[in-house]
């Protein structure tokens, strides 16, 4: 079998973040690891997504070419990919000309096949760049409160949201020079005409209920999307000067031309076919939940489109979102971590394995300093190292340095080997279904285990007696058998670190090249050199965790005293008793059309499903929300809001600026709140 794996492409326009590595990195690295040691044909397949208007504004404003600022970043994430030691089999990129081929193509066979139409519409354009301007250019005054450096979608000074058109005296952010309005024409993909086949598709697929839900919510609404915008800097559209494909349309062709790319640097150039076209590979997607629409919905109908039979993906483990001592990464607050300062004090297996060892899986989880501390520290050293060191130290000192015979064995050591076996067996099945927490757990038990057994044989008391010398060996034997399980199942999380291991065991192959299967079966020869033991995790310290927390944030701003709102007039307990709280599943969340700070919520009550307009699109994406259990005032009387009714009210808390929504983790939806 082919095993097809991809990871959703960076965005070269800034240094990758521990965010970006947990939710669609490691887990993809760690797959492709696995998926090799069963002996599948693997291609794991990944690149930098270099079009929109984004990058050409930040190479703008950094003084940069669109390419040079790209090329940067391309590098960059490159660098810190390899300082992670991720096992892509190509790393490609958006602005190779295989891709600007491989995007025209798909454009000319969806406009073939009738499902591309072209609308003209008014657009800002600026006649001293000559160019049409984006909203991310354009600032104007608030056509509601009259700020006069509102942005082109939403005032800073009063929030309100509205189209770049709609503002007054628009001008470029740029060079302040003036704009007017300009007739443009632009292609837009017919997604509404895929509705019924992505429907069967996904309610086909075994996926987590929230990326189905998702997903589902999406196709429900579909409607023609654009597909173009009026730049230089994107793939050309063909037969429309002056226009380039929208990065969403061209981005995720990039899978596929990153594989026509690879074939063609093995000498193989047809070879892509056998992954993208053949009906035995496996595709699996890696990718955060924010990318859930583009890769279960738009990107899968663009490829229903195709006339040749592109593989849809098999699999899509979209993890939720990683957090850094519990806030969102943020460059500008300082609140992040230089991944370039922390390989030179850290290695890329810590990181692999404390990232692992939490993965936002099923939920938003966070790295913190204190916990990355204990994991490196009680786990990789404590557990892990601390049992390689102990039984490889034992067996120089009293089995000549090399492997001893595994025999006689007494109901202690067979029940041994059947823990290790079984540890093996729970870790291969984490792998396959995508649970690295799991997969570390599982690890973590079997080296606690380890060191249990070797505590309860005391192999130094047996070294006294000369009498039980077989008793001795046979516990070294074994134990050198679980390190052998160890270096495997640790492999796809600390590469670097099991190949260290398995090389002490005197074995002179690369680990990753072995076969899960036949590692296990197999016994180490008796007689064996085993080598030195070396240092595989230092401590890290108290000091230098203080430290690493005292960065964040600093710099930015001096901390502020907190002011609090007064308390509003106190009210009796039979007044509050009048509110009905209630736990609230969010079945589906979206934007409101031409506002920033709404949200249509649809949720489920338990005894019936309703519609909440609230507030707080400034502070979640809607997918951030689908899946979550909130707390809404279920008896407030609807009310209006830009056209839609709200059968409710959603409780947050704020202050400082920010929201933040009290969730219920356990109670059914419907269950009141008291």
């Amino acid at each position: 079998m082919k095993v097809l794996i991809t990871s959703a492409l960076p965005y070269a326009n800034g240094p990758l973040h521990f965010g970006h590595i947990a939710g669609a990195y490691l887990p993809g690295d760690a797959y492709a690891r696995f998926q090799r040691l069963r002996g599948y044909e693997v291609l794991y397949l990944c690149g930098s997504d270099e079009h929109g208007v984004a990058i050409t504004l930040s190479a703008e404003m950094a003084g940069r070419t669109p390419k040079e600022h790209v090329d940067l970043f391309h590098q960059t994430n490159q660098d810190i990919f390899r300082q992670l030691q991720f096992s892509f089999d190509h790393y490609s990129r958006t602005t190779w000309p295989g891709h600007y081929e491989m995007t025209q193509e798909f454009f000319r066979v969806l406009q073939k096949n009738g499902y591309i139409e072209e609308k003209t519409e008014n657009h800002l354009f600026s006649e001293k760049e000559n160019r049409f301007l984006a909203d991310r250019y354009v600032v104007g005054t608030c056509p509601k409160c009259g700020y006069d450096q509102a942005r082109g979608d939403e005032c800073q000074r009063c929030a309100s949201s509205y189209e770049a058109i709609d503002l007054k005296n628009p001008r470029s952010k740029l060079t302040g020079s003036p704009l007017v309005l300009r007739p443009s024409a632009h292609l837009y993909l017919r997604f509404d005409l895929f509705k019924d086949r992505l429907k069967e598709w996904i309610l086909s697929k075994n996926w987590k209920e929230n990326v189905v839900r998702f997903a589902m919510g999406y196709i429900d609404d579909l409607k023609p999307r654009a597909i173009t915008r009026d730049s230089d800097w994107g793939v050309p559209v063909p037969g429309y000067p002056n226009k380039v494909f929208y990065v969403w349309f061209d981005a995720p062709i990039g899978y596929i031309s990153a594989a026509k790319e690879w074939a063609e640097k093995i000498g193989q150039p047809e070879k892509w076919k056998e992954f993208w076209l053949g009906a035995e590979t496996k595709l699996v997607e890696f990718i955060g939940k924010d990318n859930i629409p583009f890769h279960a919905v738009f990107f899968p109908a663009m490829l229903l489109g195709q006339d040749l039979p592109y593989k849809l993906p098999d699999e899509l483990p979209a993890n939720e979102f990683y957090l850094l001592e519990g806030r969102q990464f943020s460059k500008s607050d300082n609140w992040t971590i230089d991944l370039q300062a922390f390989f030179e004090r850290y290695s890329s297996d810590q990181i692999r394995y404390a990232i692992a060892a939490n993965a936002p899986e099923t939920a938003d989880s966070e790295f913190s300093w204190k916990d990355f501390q204990m994991r490196c520290n009680a786990e990789l050293l404590g557990k892990l190292g601390n049992f390689v060191h102990r039984v490889l130290v034992f067996a120089h000192q009293h089995c000549q340095g090399k492997v001893p015979p595994l025999h006689p064995i007494d109901d202690a050591d067979a029940a041994f080997l059947e823990k290790i076996a079984l540890q093996a067996e729970l870790a291969r099945e984490c792998y396959e279904a995508f649970h690295l927490r799991k997969a570390c757990q599982t690890l973590m038990e079997l080296c606690q285990s380890a060191n249990a057994y070797f505590d309860a044989k005391k192999p130094w008391a047996l070294a006294k007696d000369p009498a039980r010398h077989p008793e001795l060996t046979a516990c070294i034997a074994i134990c050198l058998h679980c390190i052998k399980a160890i270096a495997l199942i640790a492999s796809p999380l600390i590469p670097a670190s099991a190949q260290k291991i398995w090389e002490t065991l005197g074995q002179e192959n690369l680990l990753s090249e072995g076969s899960w299967d036949d590692i296990l079966a197999s016994r180490l020869p008796a007689g064996q050199k085993l080598r030195a033991s070396e240092v595989l995790f230092r401590k890290v310290e108290d000091a230098e965790i203080l430290e690493q927390i005292e960065k964040l944030g600093k710099g930015v701003k001096e901390e502020q005293t907190v002011s609090y709102e007064p308390l509003k007039k106190q009210i009796n307990f039979d007044q509050f008793g009048e509110i009905d709280l209630r736990a609230a599943l969010v079945l589906k969340a979206e934007r409101v059309p031409k506002s920033k700070k709404l949200l249509k919520l649809e949720v489920d009550l338990g005894f019936e499903q309703r519609t909440i307009v609230s507030g707080i699109a400034l502070a979640y994406e809607p997918e951030q929300l689908v899946g979550k259990k909130i707390v809404v005032i279920a008896n407030l009387a609807p009310a209006k809001l830009m056209g839609i009714e709200s059968q409710g009210m959603v409780l947050a808390a704020g202050g400082d600026g920010r929201l933040e929504l009290p969730e219920i983790q356990h109670l059914p939806p419907g269950s009141p709140i008291r």
